[in-house]
């Protein structure tokens, strides 16, 4: 059987596929954010290919081909952003305000933690796009001599605790504004954050959408002069 699995062109697409809806219907009937379908799967993935005798590198061979996706999926986005254009055009500087105090709070907490804890500059640079998309953050660790699958993982935690938080912080803190939400999810926890914020209202998702462009662009220029202080 394993090396039936080992063998197949589809083993790893049809893994992560599998193993997603079924973390999108246990998400749906428990109706808890911790049953987030993206940390689920993540889970019955490593538990399949721990108890198959699996490597990482056999099920990335077939899996791979999901990255593909990532980049179109990304630039979707813009279609909330395109129905929310006179919204955008009339609030655009409390917008590029609010993402760039986003992406100054990442890189300074990022920047404080690593010193704290002893890292080295490289576990520092693999740290900052934590809060990005992750097809701009892969690019940005790699640029900065960072570990890029591990970049990865910081960038699919960050996202999946914006997801499961990000209603509740709002609710603590009282904000209400569609706009302040979306920036501040955006901004904070990338695309999978902002599949949170399309829950919570159109509004929210538009801007959070365009928080992930803008806190991008901010991060791929700020991450390289935040590379240096460490």
């Amino acid at each position: 059987m394993r090396e039936l699995l080992t063998d197949s062109v589809f083993f790893g697409v049809t893994l992560s596929i599998v193993a997603y809806l079924l973390g999108d219907i246990l998400k749906k009937k428990t109706g808890l954010g911790i049953f987030n379908p993206l940390l689920v799967s993540v889970a019955i993935c490593i538990a399949v290919l721990a108890v198959a005798g699996i490597d990482y590198e056999t099920y990335n061979a077939s899996a791979h081909y999901l990255s593909w996706f990532l980049t179109p999926a990304t630039v979707c986005l813009a279609i909330p952003l395109y129905e929310q254009l006179e919204l955008l055009k009339k609030n655009w500087k409390a917008m590029i305000l609010g993402i760039g105090a986003g992406v100054l709070t990442s890189l300074v907490t990022v920047l404080v933690l690593a010193k704290l804890m002893g890292l080295s500059h490289q576990e520092y640079v693999t740290l900052l796009p934590k809060s990005i998309t992750t097809a701009i953050g892969m690019g940005v660790s790699e640029e900065l001599g960072g570990y890029v699958t591990i970049t990865v993982a910081v960038i699919v935690i960050t996202g999946v605790l914006g997801n499961i938080f990000a209603e509740l912080i709002c609710k603590v803190f009282h904000i209400t504004h569609p706009i302040a939400k979306g920036l501040a999810i955006g901004s904070a926890s990338h695309a999978i954050g902002t599949a949170k914020a399309m829950e919570i209202g159109e509004v929210e998702g538009a801007i959070s959408s365009l928080a992930i462009a803008v806190a991008g662009v901010f991060t791929v220029v700020a991450a390289s002069v935040f590379a240096g202080f460490l």
